[in-house]
């Protein structure tokens, strides 16, 4: 009788233990990571001018995004060539990059000409690489430092650039329109 009494009890405990809720999974903790095309320092500058940009664009290996200066200020402002662009690795160090100005696969250089923007108006320049790989290890930046004209302030703008073995950008000057 203590055998089967021992076995019902069993049973209970068994079917009891299946009624109850299993306990809560843990919560996973969000992993902060910068958030493509954030700018710091956001706002306008004490120049006058932002600078933010869009996705990054891909083509048969090839990769661009289009910088988009805006006066954001009270007064004209004229520019004359490139921006000055540097490429930072995810520690935000400088990395060994060339940056040569002209026309890339992604896009076409308009030239330099003195470009007067007036408050609210806009510039583009756009930043293009290949993320071809012969012989090396691939290189990657994680964002890039924009300043409307040598010795302006920098903005940091949060930019996935897989260089590939390049170790090259190609930069536009500033223009109003985008060649094509």
């Amino acid at each position: 009788m203590l055998g089967k009494l021992g076995l019902v009890s069993g049973l209970l405990l068994v079917v009891a233990g299946c009624g109850a809720p299993p306990p809560p999974a843990p919560v996973p903790q969000p992993v902060p990571t910068p958030v493509p095309g954030t700018v710091e320092p956001a706002g306008c500058l004490g120049t006058g001018v932002t600078v933010k940009s869009g996705p990054v664009e891909a083509a048969l290996g090839h990769r661009a995004i289009v910088l988009t200066l805006t006066n954001c200020g009270t007064t004209p402002r004229t520019l004359t060539g490139y921006p000055e662009v540097r490429l930072l690795d995810k520690e935000k160090r400088p990395m060994a990059v060339e940056v040569e100005h002209g026309t890339s696969y992604m896009a076409i250089d308009p030239g330099v000409s003195a470009q007067t923007i007036q408050p609210g108006a806009t510039l583009l320049s756009v930043v293009s690489w290949s993320n071809t790989v012969t012989v090396g290890s691939p290189e990657a930046g994680a964002y890039v430092t924009v300043a409307a004209a040598n010795g302006d302030p920098e903005q940091r703008i949060t930019v996935d650039t897989d260089l590939g073995t390049t170790g090259k950008l190609t930069l536009t000057a500033w223009n109003p329109k985008l060649k094509n």
